[in-house]
């Protein structure tokens, strides 16, 4: 058998396999031996059809198939020996002029590789590192919201000041149709807020989306619209009210601090705030390494140039998968993930550069960690070693959690590599300005 490879471009080939006719009819004159006591054709006991006919009947069907089972396995073999790294999986290429009545066969198949590139973890950038700051403002805002969350629910059939009302966002145009419940503080017309007062159950009020409220992203969980069109909707919406509601706060005494924190752990509102600002930076610490990672990826990207193999891999993404896509639907495809595939290789690249590699002792010790961090939350502040290694256990003799938790080690050392290599400039911020930032603004 001959194989070699023919070089297209730097990022495609075609592997160009010959089978002779030496390397498949024995295998297929054994298959047609084993047919003939099986054999059933109209004139002729079975077990006694001539093998001329058995052979003009079967002959076709048992030479693709024995000829297929060699071009696999050497094309399968080649591969491995060759150490080619691929993108995708060899395509058949089809050949006009092909034809199975052909004693020696010829095959080709296109394939993607993953393209040579140099990455530069200690260039110049821009990047941030946020450091997020719970300010007295965001302080004072979540303590009053406990008072209220904890304080007593009056019913009310009229709104009034400092009412909360309940009710449906609608444009039918826009697709909106979305209950919430607004507090008229975050109104930023006075107007508007004012001509809630007097309204009853029932009632319909008409506004703007446009200035609607003053951060304009309260649009996306208020309507359920997407960040994509906030700044530019401006549209007119009705909103229904169905439900009105007064909040007489809960005192701040040592019974709801009891409440909120178990006995005894806090007794001032000065300790509340700090417990609030702990809670709420170690939740924003999490929100700026990912902020961190999106910012890395982009940069990588951006500055890590390289060629893929971009037609071979529309074509083979019409071929995987449970449905077929269109070519149409492929390009989609591959525009939505290529941004994925390109950091998929740069950090591969990285990690291969600086000699990290992924053990499972990492994994494990990963694993452990976030349930610890997940048994925390449910109030289980210090579990036993045995039984935190029996959870791990479970979840990691599970294939899919471990694909998942391996993908997350691997973002995690990656942007450890970043933060020594790179440098990233801190800076401390609040959440408001952590925000703009995070969409540009």
């Amino acid at each position: 058998m001959d194989i070699k490879r023919v070089a297209i471009d730097a990022v495609n080939e075609v592997i160009v396999l010959t089978v002779p006719y030496m390397d498949y009819k024995g295998q297929v004159a054994k298959r047609i031996n084993e047919k003939m006591p099986l054999a059933t054709v109209k004139g002729f006991r079975k077990g006694a059809v001539p093998k001329a006919l058995v052979e003009k009947q079967y002959g076709a069907a048992i030479k693709v198939e024995e000829v297929n089972k060699v071009v696999n396995l050497a094309l399968e073999r080649f591969l491995q020996s060759e150490r080619i790294n691929l993108l995708g999986s060899p395509l058949p290429k089809v050949n006009e002029n092909f034809n199975w009545s052909d004693e020696d066969l010829t095959f080709e198949f296109e394939i993607g590789i993953a393209p040579e590139f140099e990455i530069n973890l200690d260039a110049k950038n821009n990047i941030v590192k946020y450091e997020i700051v719970a300010d007295d403002a965001m302080l004072d805002a979540q303590v009053a919201r406990i008072q209220k969350q904890y304080g007593k629910i009056i019913s009310q059939t009229v709104v009034a000041k400092g009412n909360d009302v309940s009710g449906v966002f609608v444009n039918e145009a826009e697709g909106i149709n979305n209950r919430t419940t607004i507090d008229l503080e975050e109104l930023a017309d006075a107007k508007l807020a004012k001509s809630f007062i007097g309204k009853k159950v029932g009632d319909v009020i008409t506004m703007k989306t446009n200035g609607l409220f003053h951060d304009a992203h309260k649009l996306m969980d208020y309507l359920n619209v997407s960040h994509d069109v906030v700044h530019d909707l401006d549209v007119e919406v009705t909103f229904t009210i169905d439900e009105v509601v007064a909040h007489e706060p809960a005192d701040l005494n040592q019974e709801l601090f009891d409440k909120l924190f178990g006995p005894g752990a806090v007794t001032s509102v000065g300790e509340v705030k700090e417990k609030i600002k702990e809670d709420a930076e170690k939740h924003f610490a999490t929100q700026s390494e990912q902020k961190l990672m999106a910012d890395v990826q982009d940069f990588l990207i951006e500055n890590t140039k390289f060629d893929l193999p971009k037609e071979f891999l529309v074509r083979w993404l019409q071929t995987v998968g449970e449905k077929k896509l269109s070519a149409e639907e492929a390009e989609v495809e591959y525009n939505r993930s290529e941004k994925g595939l390109r950091f998929q290789l740069i950090e591969g690249k990285a990690l291969a550069q600086s000699n990290i590699q992924i053990t499972f002792e990492d994994l494990k010790a990963f694993t452990a960690n976030a349930i610890r961090q997940q048994m925390a939350q449910y109030g289980q502040m210090n579990p036993t070693d045995e039984e935190v290694e029996g959870i791990v256990a479970r979840v990691l003799s599970n294939q899919e959690e471990v694909k998942k938790l391996s993908e997350q080690v691997v973002a995690e050392k990656m942007l450890q590599l970043f933060k020594e290599k790179a440098n990233p400039k801190a800076k401390k911020v609040t959440y408001e300005q952590f925000v703009a930032a995070m969409y540009n603004e």
